[in-house]
This record gives C-alpha cells, structure tokens and sequence, in this order.
C-alpha cells in the first residue's frame, strides 16, 4: 500500500509540473485519498502497542526518527536549492519537501498523545486538524500578518497539520485491528464505503470552510479505508512471491528514497507536449501518459537510490539507513 501511494505521489506531480494540469489523468481522485493513504499507513507502521512512552524510548524514537526524516529532507533540499535559494524554501511546503518535515512531527504529536492524553486521542487529532485546515484556508484574510507567529507557523508547517487526523487513523486502525476486520469484511459495509466516497467524489467545491473540512475528512478517512481494505483482501495476491507484489513492496522499502529523489528526476521537458496532450482530451490518455511517466521516474530513483546506498556513509546521512558503523 505504501509503495502504490508513493507511485501516486510523483503521478501527482509529473502532473503538475511536468504537464501543467494537476487535477489531468483521474488526479482529482487520487488527490482525496493519496496523501490520507500514506499517513494512514505512516501512522500504522509506527503504532506499537507493546510499547510504553517512557524517557529512554522518547528520545530513542525521536533521535532516530530525526536522522530518518528531518537530517535527509534537510540536505536534499540544499541540493535542490542551494543558498541564498535555501532560506526562501524554509516555509510551509518546504520546496517540496515538507511530508517528511510534517512526518516527523506527527511522531512528536503522537508520542504526546499516546502519554499524556490517552483516550482523548481522537479528539486531539481532529482539534489539530480543523485548526490547521482552517488556518490554511483563512491564512490571507487573518494569519499572514502575525509576524513572528506566523514565521514561526510557516517553519513548522503547520497547514499541512491537517493529515495529522490520517496518521492518527492508522495507530487507531492498528491498535483495533480485529473490530477494524470484522466490519470492513461486511459487504454492507464495503457497498456503504464506496457509495459514500462516490459522493464525496460527486459533491461540489464551494467557499465554506466547514463544507471543505467535511469533503477533506470524510473523504480521505472513506479513500484510505477503501484502499487499506482492498491491499488486505487481495494480500495473498501482492505477496513477494508475484512479481506485481514484490515490486510495489520493494518501492514500499525505499519511499523516503523516491520522494527525496524524485524532483531531480521529474521530466519537465513534458511541458512541451502539454497543450498537444490537452488537445486530444481524453482522461484515459492523460492517465496513461502521467503514469508511465511516473512508473519511469520511481524506477529510475530506485536505481539511484540503489547505488546511493552501495556507500554506508551516503546511505546513512541521505536516507538514514542503519549501517552497524553508524548505530549509537
């Protein structure tokens, strides 16, 4: 499931930066549940419920997760932009890079959550959520002119906060694992879950925050937990031992290493042909040309990434992979 939402993140982008079109090709779709996706299964893949918050696990988790996400973000985009560039790229989206930056922490949010507010979890990530969906929406008319406050608010990202609700689904999902089966295995349920997305699908955008808040978090929780249950019931088909599994499980292994890779790689020479491939307008045309553009780029960022890692100090510093000389 991770390495299906990385594909559908450089989709998204060889959309809008390679053809000039971000909602081309079904990307208007994707775009509801793509991101929900990723940090449900960011959130499910952290989630440990043998494991207590206590001060050596805290900084444990939180120095790791540093050298994971936070040290290898920063480097790429000193590549990407090289100073005085660099400065300038420090704001919400952080020249691109800002999932890994909000990746991070969400981790500090729920190691928060998990020790101190216990069963008002739920509550906490949906407060974080609307407030920050709601500062996104409301940043020109009230926020952009907080001075220090709203520097301050920019280097953290905290508009994109609003996945927060995703990644703490999935440490929900994961902690309720076998009520979370026993539901999504009713075809009521299923037949429920996808008329509803439809709908949201259907549903059109307008001004108000709290309808936009709906179609986002509904949306997104509808998306992921279609796809999440899709990826469990097909899993005896995507296991290592078919070739469609063992590929989008490798990619699954080596998302930090697409991501950061794949803005060098993304083929903006495309840009030439948008307006031919505009022309025809067909969807269907559109898909496949983004996606084998897309299909092409992961491949060749796990070929970089691949000979990245042949060298333990490169590996170590750009995608924080643990080599024995490096551990602490």
């Amino acid at each position: 499931m991770r390495g299906f939402t990385m594909i559908l993140v450089v989709y998204s982008h060889v959309c809008s930066l390679c053809l000039g079109d971000m909602w081309m090709g079904g990307n208007d779709i994707f775009f509801l549940f793509r991101l929900p996706c990723f940090f449900f299964i960011s959130g499910w893949l952290f989630e440990n419920t043998d494991r207590e918050w206590n001060n050596i696990s805290v900084k444990t988790t939180v120095r790791h997760k540093f050298m994971v996400q936070i040290v290898p973000t920063f480097i790429f985009l000193l590549l990407l932009a090289p100073p005085p560039v660099f400065f300038s790229r420090l704001g919400a989206t952080k020249g691109g890079y800002w999932f890994t930056f909000a990746l991070f922490e969400f981790f500090l949010l729920t190691i928060f959550s998990e020790k101190y507010l216990k069963k008002w979890g739920g509550v906490f990530a949906l407060i974080i959520s609307a407030a920050a969906f709601g500062y996104d929406v409301y940043y020109n008319r009230f926020f952009n002119n907080l001075g220090l406050l709203t520097d301050i608010l920019g280097f953290l990202s905290f508009m994109t906060w609003r996945y927060f609700l995703f990644f703490y689904a999935g440490t929900w999902v994961k902690r309720h694992f076998e009520v979370f089966v026993r539901w999504t295995n009713k075809l009521w349920v299923i037949i429920s879950l996808l008329l509803g997305f439809t709908t949201i699908v259907l549903l059109p955008h307008s001004d108000n925050a709290f309808s936009e808040y709906l179609i986002f978090a509904i949306g997104g929780l509808l998306g992921l937990t279609i796809v999440f249950t899709t990826f469990r019931i097909l899993a005896r088909y995507l296991s290592k031992d078919r070739w469609l599994g063992r590929g989008l499980q490798y990619i699954g292994t080596r998302t930090l290493d697409v991501y950061l890779l794949h803005y060098f790689l993304l083929p903006k020479i495309l840009i030439l042909y948008s307006d031919q491939l505009q022309a025809y307008n067909n969807r269907m045309l559109d898909f496949l040309v983004a996606m084998t553009s897309a299909l092409v780029v992961t491949g060749l960022c796990l070929l970089v990434s691949y000979l990245i890692r042949l060298n333990p100090f490169l590996g170590h510093y750009l995608f924080g992979v643990k080599y024995d000389k490096y551990r602490a």
